[in-house]
């Protein structure tokens, strides 16, 4: 799984060759972890700032009231955002932890101010704007 992570792209002949596994089982094996999961997708990861999103924000939101119509609404509402990349349901201070690539301020204003504060249920918003991306990987420490 470690070499898929680092490469999605490897070919199964030579990621069987590396594991020293003939291609047909490797290529079973690899089928097992999609068809339960472990594997999700593979993807290209794109340079977002190379294509315009220079700005990278973390919004943080508080529902006024924790009733299950209101957090299903918003989470319905917030997975059509091509703005979001990530929503995450937290405990502690804040509900909600979104990351949304946006090209300038402009759109991080027209983004909160047109698709956040008028949701119903949304007592406080919170943006923090990335200085600096210190670290980014996908891969999880197998």
């Amino acid at each position: 799984m470690s070499l898929l992570q680092d490469n999605g792209r490897i070919s199964n002949v030579e990621l069987s060759r590396r594991l020293n596994l003939s291609p047909p089982a490797m290529y079973n094996r690899v089928r097992k972890l999609e068809e339960r999961g472990a594997i999700r997708e593979v993807v290209a990861h794109l340079d977002r700032e190379q294509l315009g999103f220079d700005l990278l924000c973390f919004v943080q939101i508080r529902m006024h009231v924790h009733e299950l119509q209101s957090l299903t609404s918003f989470k319905d509402y917030v997975v059509q955002l091509p703005e979001v990349l990530e929503c995450h349901h937290l405990t502690g201070q804040y509900d909600y932890l979104l990351k949304v690539a946006l090209r300038n301020r402009s759109e991080l204003q027209g983004f909160i101010n047109s698709k956040l504060i008028p949701l119903r249920g949304v007592a406080q918003i919170s943006t923090s704007i990335l200085l600096e991306e210190v670290k980014f990987v996908t891969q999880l420490p197998l």
